[in-house]
């Protein structure tokens, strides 16, 4: 087992990466050449900032069990498909259950902005979002595997 962190915008990553040492699991984040992360425990991998280059060194990287932590459907999907866990950063854990009405709900978001009808603001994170993105990462590693 493994954390992976899709690391562009994730935030909590020096929580995530306690959360490892904690726990003894080796913690990966990935981001572009853009951000400079200062995080102890964790192994950072820095690539280009061409399209999607992140996101296929994720999947390219990712195995089965390992845990996937990113916003990204796109890449939650394939974190299911090879057998691994993925929670977004707000602790929504991405299940094959809701994978597919998260992925309608976003298509349906953007065709509503491209049609100009207004949909929800995103809010501010608040220290209760971050306490249940925990809750469910630890949740992850102990009962999951």
């Amino acid at each position: 087992m493994r954390i992976i962190v899709d690391a562009d915008g994730t935030p909590s990553l020096k929580e995530i990466a306690l959360i490892s040492k904690i726990n003894n699991i080796e913690c990966h984040m990935f981001c572009d050449y853009n951000h400079i992360l200062d995080v102890e425990y964790a192994n950072i991998h820095y690539f280009d900032e061409g399209f999607q280059s992140v996101d296929i060194s994720i999947s390219n990287f990712l195995k089965e069990n390992d845990i996937l932590i990113t916003q990204d459907y796109g890449l939650a999907v394939i974190a299911l498909s090879k057998k691994a866990k993925a929670i977004n950063p707000n602790g929504t854990i991405y299940t094959n259950d809701n994978i597919d009405n998260l992925i309608e709900q976003r298509y349906l978001n953007i065709l509503n902005r491209k049609k100009k009808i207004k949909t929800k603001n995103i809010k501010k994170r608040t220290k209760e979002t971050n306490e249940k993105f925990l809750e469910n990462l630890e949740y992850l590693i102990n009962n999951l595997f």
